[in-house]
């Protein structure tokens, strides 16, 4: 498989795990994404949560159907999103909340290194491959 394959497929599997985590945010995980947000956020906790659905269902869309001169684009406010949440993860560790069956420690620990792979995904799959 080529590179440029590789990165598609990277960008359509990033994009269909957004727009499908963005719509469980709104349905049916409402209940455990409340539970994941911080007492600090300054906003209502459903509102952040419908907020954050919307956002990554727009992302996902976005890393689908961009035409190809958009992509990085999308990919770029996709890591943003990424980091923009991360504190988040780190309060879930930090105050020991459970959802999603993170419900020890270790498996808190072990998800905060996913987010910077996530962030990498968002970058490295919607930039074109070096000659």
């Amino acid at each position: 498989m080529t590179s440029a394959r590789r990165r598609t497929v990277g960008r359509i599997l990033l994009g269909s795990v957004l727009v499908f985590a963005g719509a469980s945010h709104l349905t049916f995980a409402r209940k455990a994404f409340r539970a994941q947000v911080p007492d600090w956020v300054p906003l209502d906790v459903d509102t952040t949560v419908v907020a954050s659905g919307v956002a990554e269902i727009g992302l996902g869309a976005a890393l689908l159907a961009a035409p190809r001169s958009q992509r990085r684009r999308a990919g770029n406010l996709a890591a943003l999103f990424f980091t923009a949440i991360f504190p988040g993860n780190l309060s879930q560790f930090a105050e020991r909340r459970s959802a999603f069956g993170l419900d020890t420690d270790m498996k808190r620990f072990v998800r905060l290194f996913g987010q910077p792979l996530l962030i990498a995904l968002a970058l490295w799959s919607t930039r074109p491959p070096r000659p």
